[in-house]
């Protein structure tokens, strides 16, 4: 008789179902296969959502980007463009049948389209050499507004000989003579400014509406089209006082502007309301603190009445958009470690929180950023992210939400993450509550004893939080616990606690910080004899100055920090707002102060083997930083290192390959003193 194999086939299903289920740990190539959605743009009546498909190319290093299309439910998901470039900014028409964007799909040079819904036509309405701002559409969908920058032409006062025919003298020297003259990620600036035009959608020629001293902000419409309002700090000081802008009013026909609010501190970001009667915009009264909170106002057309509308909410708004019948305000803000949306009613001035668990925006590190739109009727679309997911689109119709994408689904299908909890203790300097959060390795086991890793954000006035982050997930897939949290001056907890740190930082953060460290500790399944610490930018600056009040860390990684205060201010992108806002007085007014809060002053402490990492293009935290604190470390005799990250500016993740670099760089320098 013959032999069944039934037997052998279930057993085969068996093995291949088992190995179906397995899953590895992350690997730093995963970071190419990172999808994420960004810009949701909701129609205007709340049937189909636009948004951006980001994605990576591991061949040419880049970040690249598709536009895409779903209905409000979920069905009909799909492109409408593809290939390897990059889409921006997608705008709705207030009909509904058409959507605007930038895209550098024909030659790599960044022009305004225009496609019909209908058709999946687009036509390029520009082509300039510069690139223009996100398209914001007239009333009558006839006209886009738009910002662009426009050069000047700078004539250098220094005349050189003419050199001899055919003979080869080197460039002809830079002659500087602004305050602001180069800017992270931007390089040297060039002479001129973003200035404000608009478009016939049948396309033509750019109109220039304005030739301001000063960068334009985007604008919005008046409602019978005949103005446009944005925000702009054209006074004749405003290098040495950046943060004073204003909203002003442009008339189409006259080109008369006319500036509607007038005080010391910014006013940003104006939004006409649907009946085109009043204006709302953030802003504050200047008190010259490293951390202010955005407030909401609003005003009528003509800059009259203005007022406060968000009374005493502790958080910081941002993304205001209004509601379709005009009697709210919807806004963007963080909140102990969450993203949500608020919803603030005019007629009473309360604020409903209408969504939480908004983010996935950073992939590199565990920041809060997101984004959302609101359609007429209330529906919103939105990134929905958390520890387990890079942004998704979801949509919320008033009362559910609907999670619409999964675009990593494939990769996460066998690659296992970290787990995260939440983490809160008291800080041992003055018992003030602190948030953190804990991922541990995948395949954890509690009765082990793993080492670990406190990462530790910048900003300083920014926030962490319940996040995806492909460094951390990384860290953990190589064996470690790791520890990132919110030590007083991070946002999203109140203008008391970011002020917390106001002329005082870094000072009392490192208690926050090292009492997380024993909370975790207290769990028992952490090595305490294989400590890490590592953070970037304002993280940069809490590492090294962890190491020169300690040497319970086995080995650091300080990435571009700022390691003395009084050069920094000097040489950084902006000085005339670090010293004004972060220090009382000018450098050389007192220089005990910068000097007693920089971490170079307590190098003579530092024990733990150190590494310095800087993108070699840095402008905001200048590489030069690193090289005195590694010059010092080297006097001294600590063992030390540096890592300049070639091309690199602050944001060193800009490029894929380069966030590779910096994780396996870290990773090195821990495991070369790991126990």
């Amino acid at each position: 008789m013959k032999k069944s194999l039934l037997p052998t086939v279930v057993f085969m299903l068996f093995l291949f179902t088992g190995t179906a289920q397995q899953k590895s740990p992350l690997e730093l190539t995963d970071i190419f296969n990172l999808e994420y959605v960004s810009e949701p743009q909701i129609s205007p009546d709340g049937s189909q959502v636009v948004y951006i498909r980001n994605f990576k190319d591991i061949m040419t290093d880049r970040n690249l980007s598709n536009l895409w299309i779903v209905n409000a439910d979920g069905s009909d998901n799909r492109p409408l463009t593809t290939g390897n470039h990059n889409i921006s900014a997608p705008r709705w028409s207030h009909d509904g049948t058409k959507i605007a964007y930038l895209s550098n799909a024909e030659d790599d040079k960044m022009k305004l389209y225009t496609m019909w819904l209908s058709t999946r036509q687009a036509a390029a309405l520009t082509n300039s050499p510069q690139s223009p701002g996100a398209p914001v559409w007239s009333p009558d969908d006839r006209h886009l507004a738009f910002t662009m920058f426009v050069p000047e032409k700078n004539t250098s006062p220094i005349q050189l000989p003419s050199k001899p025919e055919g003979a080869k003298w080197n460039e002809p020297p830079k002659y500087i003579d602004a305050l602001n003259y180069r800017g992270d990620g931007q390089g040297y600036y060039k002479s001129g400014n973003r200035q404000l035009f608009i478009l016939s959608t049948d396309g033509g020629t750019p109109r220039q509406l304005t030739e301001a001293t000063q960068n334009i902000g985007s604008p919005s419409w008046s409602a019978d089209g005949r103005a446009l309002y944005f925000s702009a700090n054209l006074r004749e000081d405003a290098d040495y006082n950046p943060s004073n802008s204003e909203v002003y009013r442009l008339d189409l026909g006259s080109s008369a502007i006319t500036a509607l609010t007038d005080r010391t501190g910014p006013d940003n970001n104006p939004q006409v309301s649907p009946n085109g009667k009043e204006i709302a915009y953030v802003g504050l009264d200047d008190q010259y603190q490293g951390y202010q909170l955005d407030k909401l106002y609003l005003m009528n057309t003509d800059g009259t009445n203005s007022r406060q509308v968000s009374g005493d909410f502790d958080r910081d708004i941002g993304n205001v958009q209004w509601s379709g019948d005009g009697k709210s305000l919807f806004f963007q803000y963080d909140d102990n470690g969450d993203t949500k949306v608020g919803k603030l009613s005019i007629a009473s001035g309360k604020v409903q929180t209408v969504l939480e668990g908004l983010g996935g925006l950073s992939l590199g590190r565990p920041y809060n950023a997101a984004d959302f739109s609101v359609a007429s009727d209330g529906a919103i679309a939105y990134t929905l992210g958390n520890t387990g997911q890079p942004a998704d689109l979801a949509i919320h119709n008033r009362k559910e939400s609907l999670r619409i994408t999964h675009l990593n689904e494939d990769l996460f299908a066998f690659r296992d993450l970290g787990a995260m909890e939440e983490l809160r203790w008291k800080s041992s300097f003055d018992q003030r509550e602190i948030q953190g959060w804990i991922v541990k390795p995948p395949n954890f086991d509690p009765n082990k004893k793993y080492p670990m890793i406190l990462e530790i954000h910048g900003g300083p006035f920014a926030s962490y939080g319940s996040v995806f982050s492909s460094e951390v997930q990384l860290y953990a897939a190589a064996g470690y616990v790791v520890l990132y949290t919110n030590p007083r001056g991070s946002s999203g907890y109140g203008a008391e606690f970011g002020n917390l740190i106001h002329h005082d930082y870094p000072n009392h953060d490192y208690e926050d910080l090292m009492s997380g460290v024993d909370a975790l500790l207290a769990k028992g399944y952490v090595d305490s004899d294989n400590l890490f610490v590592t953070g970037g930018s304002g993280g940069g600056v809490l590492t090294a100055w962890i190491v020169g009040k300690t040497d319970r860390f086995r080995a650091a990684v300080v990435a571009k920090p700022v390691i003395n205060w009084y050069s920094f201010v000097l040489y950084a992108d902006n000085p005339a707002f670090f010293y004004k806002y972060w220090f009382p007085t000018k450098p050389w007014e007192d220089p005990e102060h910068y000097m007693k809060r920089s971490p170079l002053s307590y190098v003579a402490n530092v024990t733990t083997p150190t590494m310095l990492l800087t993108g070699e293009e840095d402008y905001r935290t200048p590489i030069a930083e690193s090289e005195q604190f590694y010059a010092a470390l080297k006097l001294e005799g600590v063992e030390t290192a540096m890592v300049r990250i070639p091309g690199a500016s602050h944001g060193i993740a800009n490029r894929p390959s380069n966030l590779i670099a910096k994780i396996a760089s870290v990773l090195m320098w821990f495991e070369k003193y790991r126990k």
